[in-house]
């Protein structure tokens, strides 16, 4: 069952790329809810710097740890249970935040009962070694760091993680090594699978986000640690990792992709570093928050459902955010149970205290997600549930300035040409989804992020008529459009769009596809009720193949999943373009494919539609 609960707006964080969680004012409590966020124990921290954390190979990590002081800010002498957040961020710089905790205060949890324990990871920060972006050897390390901090003189032997985006994916592979003492974890806006959530959407490079968030932990990284008066030497150890690391890994990576090299293609690179490859390990407590428009908006639920239908205690809240806003956890407390201060002080009261929470459950249903279009909150006991699978077929020729047909009866038939126009997506939602959330946090009123109608025209749309019932779409979505193409490649940029009657068009959400990587890998390919609704293509260079001169093929693009309801009077929109703007660009060896153009065809014998999970 599905309920709706009201929605109340708070201004966004635009401070952490990082994933810093800087929290905000607690709205009411869930109606009902008898729960209340307990005081303080403490009235004051202790914090102790670059302690160090000898890894199993040697390598020296550097943690902070702050623990409950009393008033003269001594730390007390108690073991308590610790919280970890790993970062590739610099911790002396988000110390300056929320120190890896969310909510308000950074010392939230500690002045309640719990010992905050901040690492860089291997490579970053004050730490040792060489960082390599969750290589085998950095997510050993995540297992060893939990070791470590179970065993501690301070420490009661249970540990729980908290943080966003990298130190969410960290809490992650962590806890499916299963590490001794790991009760609980919430993590923030995770990815969980590298390739397709992020890296290389479609198959095409992105240059939105992964050029900056490399520039952003190299920045970080040539900062002097703390330790730097007192021991020159490491000092400069640390920096001489910092320059081999961009010379070895950061470096090599960002040419060799851009000329069309091996991390152009999914493979081991990548599914070492995908924990959607090792979820199934995973059994302890989680608890999501996600964004319908952020970076992982594909990975988080894939996450969230593969621990629901193992029976692990999950619950997610997925809203109207992107990167930056998820990261920040301003805006949890619209959802309606408080800051994200208090959430996390109630899952970690309640799994690491075992303390007594019997209308947790009711309280917090397992999902809970934004609408979009009534812009109310909903509840659901899982992200695909009652869903049916609904499919509009495309209809007739669009052009630049004629609409295509987007219906469930009859078609027409036709053809609609999609150029190659490379400024396409520059004023659109997607440009600043797939930057983190940077335009959007500039305080620029920028009504790109509004209204789609100036970017839709540098291609074609589809679209119904107005509905007269409510279409509540929850869950991913297929484009599946018969496509040719003058030179046997390119790409198709497509949204799922609402355009009201006013004509505003609201992007809901993107997917694209590069044509040559078509190939669908049937066994991982999701459908429902007997259509495909999230395909899955293998991206490798083995399966890549360019249309033949003349050639017609189905082509699957994968729309990122979303929750939204077109409202009666509003027409459902399918946009479709061959670029996305600063998000993708193709690498050497796809560029002179991408300029082409493409003709995607809708008639009986080419049934090009728009499948989506409705809700009855």
């Amino acid at each position: 069952m599905r309920d709706r609960p009201t929605l109340a707006r708070l201004l966004a964080s635009a401070l952490v790329l990082s994933g810093l969680t800087l929290g905000g004012p607690a709205p009411a409590q869930a109606a009902g809810s008898s729960w209340e966020p307990r005081p303080e124990d403490h009235p004051k921290t202790a914090r102790q710097t670059d302690v160090p954390i000898r890894m199993s190979d040697g390598t020296v990590l550097r943690a902070d740890v702050t623990r409950p002081a009393d008033a003269a800010g001594q730390a007390v002498d108690m073991k308590l249970p610790v919280i970890v957040t790993i970062t590739a961020y610099n911790k002396t710089v988000i110390a300056g935040g929320a120190g890896g905790l969310a909510g308000p205060d950074p010392n939230h949890l500690v002045k309640r009962g719990y010992v905050q324990v901040v690492v860089d990871a291997r490579g970053t920060g004050s730490s040792g070694g060489r960082w390599a972006a969750f290589s085998a050897r950095e997510n050993k390390d995540s297992s060893e760091i939990m070791t470590w901090a179970h065993s501690q003189p301070w420490s009661n032997g249970i540990t729980g993680m908290s943080g966003a985006s990298y130190m969410g994916i960290s809490q992650l592979f962590a806890a499916s090594a299963k590490p001794a003492g790991l009760k609980a974890i919430f993590p923030q806006v995770p990815g969980a699978d590298v390739y397709r959530d992020v890296v290389a959407s479609g198959g095409q490079l992105d240059v939105g986000f992964i050029p900056l968030w490399l520039g952003l932990i190299t920045t970080t990284g040539i900062l002097p640690p703390a330790y730097a008066a007192s021991d020159p030497a490491s000092t400069i150890g640390v920096l001489v990792d910092r320059i081999m690391t961009a010379g070895a890994f950061t470096s090599p990576l960002l040419i060799t992709a851009a000329l069309g090299g091996d991390p152009n293609y999914d493979g081991p690179f990548y599914a070492e570093r995908s924990v959607i490859n090792v979820i199934d390990q995973v059994d302890v407590p989680t608890f999501f928050i996600g964004g319908e428009h952020d970076l992982f908006q594909r990975g988080t639920p894939l996450l969230f459902e593969n621990l629901r239908k193992r029976g692990v205690p999950t619950k997610m809240i997925v809203g109207p955010w992107d990167h930056v806003e998820g990261s920040s956890g301003e805006k949890v407390g619209d959802a309606g149970y408080g800051s994200l201060a208090d959430l996390q002080l109630r899952w970690f009261d309640h799994y690491l205290k075992d303390s007594p929470d019997p209308a947790l459950d009711s309280d917090i249903p397992n999902l809970t997600y934004f609408d979009q279009g009534p812009d109310t909150w909903t509840t659901s006991s899982n992200w695909i549930e009652d869903q049916r699978a609904t499919s509009f077929r495309l209809s007739g020729s669009a052009t630049i300035a004629e609409p295509g047909g987007l219906t469930t009866e009859a078609v027409s038939d036709g053809t609609s040409d999609v150029l190659p126009v490379p400024v396409a997506g520059l004023c659109t939602r997607s440009a600043n989804q797939w930057t983190a959330g940077v335009m959007n946090s500039s305080g620029f009123d920028n009504p790109c992020l509004k209204n789609n109608a100036l970017n839709d025209k540098l291609g074609v749309v589809f679209e119904t008529e107005p509905v007269t019932s409510p279409v509540q779409i929850q869950g991913p979505i297929n484009a599946h459009l018969f496509t040719s193409s003058n030179s046997g490649d390119g790409m198709l940029s497509v949204a799922v769009e609402d355009v009201a009657p006013d004509g505003t068009v609201s992007r809901l959400t993107g997917g694209w596809q590069v044509i040559s990587h078509r190939t669908l890998d049937d066994s991982r390919t999701r459908t429902l009720d007997g259509k495909i609704i999230q395909p899955y293509h293998p991206f490798t260079r083995e399966a890549q193949k360019r249309l033949a001169p003349g050639e017609v093929a189905p082509i699957d693009v994968e729309v990122f999943p979303t929750a939204a309801t077109i409202q009666p009077g509003h027409k459902l929109r399918l946009a479709v373009q061959a670029f996305d703007v600063p998000h993708l660009l193709p690498s050497l060896g796809l560029a002179p494919g991408s300029l082409t153009v493409m003709k995607v065809h809708a008639s009986d014998k080419y049934p090009s539609e728009l499948t989506l999970p409705t809700v009855p």
